[in-house]
């Protein structure tokens, strides 16, 4: 028996320090230093600036600033693959998610879902579901955090 409890207390210790070694570590922004990125990044990109807060592994998360609409996408393949959640912070939106992408001199979604987002709002993008930024009212902000990318 003390075999037996002297193997589990090991493997229990064992296990304990490859999950330290392996888990990555926390991962802090000042939100008052991300909207001052995104501030200082407007007279190059007034249109749709953005402020990283964690890039590095197999999610993506921004700070986003849209000035006016977008074009029609969809994040199926490759490393901008996944889902997405847009957390509105500040502003508003109306984005249609489904439908079909149509091509042209810029994309946009035939069919679909049309929702109005403000502030405080969340949308949930499955991956490979078309979105578009259809209208912007004055600017929207939002966190952007997308799952399951490709590591680089």
């Amino acid at each position: 028996m003390s075999k037996y409890l002297f193997l589990c207390s090991g493997f229990i210790t064992l296990a304990t320090v490859l999950a330290a070694q392996t888990t990555p570590p926390a991962v802090y922004k000042n939100g008052a230093d991300l909207m001052a990125l995104i501030k200082s990044k407007l007279p190059a990109t007034p249109d749709q600036a953005d402020a990283p807060v964690d890039n590095q592994s197999a999610y993506r998360i921004n700070i986003v600033r849209r000035g006016k609409p977008g074009v029609a996408m969809a994040h199926a393949t490759g490393p901008a693959k996944g889902t997405e959640v847009h957390y509105i912070i500040d502003g508003a939106a109306t984005v249609v998610t489904g439908g079909t992408i149509v091509r042209g001199t810029t994309s946009t979604i035939e069919g679909g879902e049309t929702h109005h987002l403000t502030k405080g709002d969340v949308l949930v993008i499955p991956a490979g579901t078309p979105h578009w930024y259809k209208d912007v009212e004055g600017s929207v902000t939002y966190l952007e955090v997308r799952f399951d990318v490709e590591k680089k």
